[in-house]
């Protein structure tokens, strides 16, 4: 079986990886063109590239793939059996949606339906679901809309964005090789999505780590955990942006404005929020790493009754 992997970011590698392991042929790797990224502004590969080129295979970089007809011919000539995706960037049209006679798979990081689009597992953090996962779905030209062939779910607890990326991004490597010798011997039976179970799962931009003190301390702890590490859920102390990287809940009541820095000690900072005692662990600001609370205590000063935003 002749395999096209299409995948742009760190999410997508393990995949890829696993599928070169396993002994699959991969006859191209498509991903976004290189760009400028950093603060360097140096042109980079996409990390499914360098993976690619790491395992020396043939990989393909449209700037847009509708309506390219000289990709499309490249794309034909690795006569693809399946194509696997996963978060590539760009919508697949009907052309290359029809091209391989096992169809196109997507490895997406929910539990489909519930948070179709760019970022589901920043949203299923924000929205306090006890638990999120994988879905492997056969590719149709709606947004995550195909039928599901195959699930697997894991707690969210108290993980952060990054920790649930990385295992997310393990898992559908694992449910994918499960689940190829079924769609090579058709042996699927693909559930179609319930649409009216379906919820949106929009892109994350800068603004979206603005923190609201207006909110209870339990959906800022939340943004904490969605926004780690971009873009960061943050505030303003005296002027200066004021980072938040770790966070918990008190259980006593805060009457004071919102955003009131009520106490300081070692342990952490207290803030009121929505009623309640947010407890900011693990802070950072302009020119400094991470560090917890007592550790930026040590050598510098938060003033008591300040507040923040």
């Amino acid at each position: 079986m002749k395999i096209v992997y299409m995948g742009t970011p760190d999410f997508a590698v393990p995949a890829l990886s696993a599928l070169v392991e396993a002994g699959h042929e991969i006859s191209g790797v498509v991903t976004q063109p290189d760009s400028v990224r950093d603060r360097g502004k140096k042109v980079k590969m996409t990390p499914v590239k360098e993976k690619a080129l790491e395992l020396g295979l043939k990989v393909l970089q449209p700037e847009k793939i509708k309506k390219d007809a000289a990709f499309f011919e490249q794309l034909k000539a690795c006569h693809p059996d399946l194509i696997v995706v996963a978060a590539y960037g760009q919508i697949l049209p009907k052309e290359i949606l029809e091209l391989p006679k096992l169809g196109c798979v997507n490895i997406h990081g929910s539990l489909l339906p519930r948070f179709r689009g760019a970022a589901p597992i920043q949203r299923a953090i924000l929205a306090g679901d006890e638990e999120t996962g994988i879905t492997l779905m056969f590719m149709e030209e709606g947004l995550d809309t195909g039928a599901m062939i195959a699930k697997r779910a894991t707690s969210i607890g108290k993980k952060n964005a990054q920790q649930l990326h990385d295992e997310l991004a393990r898992m559908g490597a694992e449910l994918l090789l499960e689940t190829l010798p079924k769609l090579q011997a058709g042996q699927i039976e693909a559930v179609p999505q319930d649409d009216s179970k379906a919820t949106y799962a929009p892109m994350i931009s800068k603004k979206d780590g603005e923190i609201d003190f207006q909110q209870t301390p339990q959906e800022i702890e939340r943004q904490v955990r969605a926004f780690d590490p971009w873009p960061g859920a943050y505030t303003n102390y005296k002027g200066k942006l004021f980072k938040i990287w770790k966070a918990s809940v008190s259980q006593q009541p805060n009457s004071a404005a919102p955003g009131t820095i009520t106490a300081v000690s070692k342990e952490g900072i207290e803030i009121s929020a929505g009623g309640g005692t947010f407890i900011a662990e693990v802070i950072q600001v302009p020119g400094k790493k991470r560090m917890t609370a007592s550790e930026y205590l040590k050598g510098n000063s938060i003033e008591k009754n300040s507040v923040l935003g």
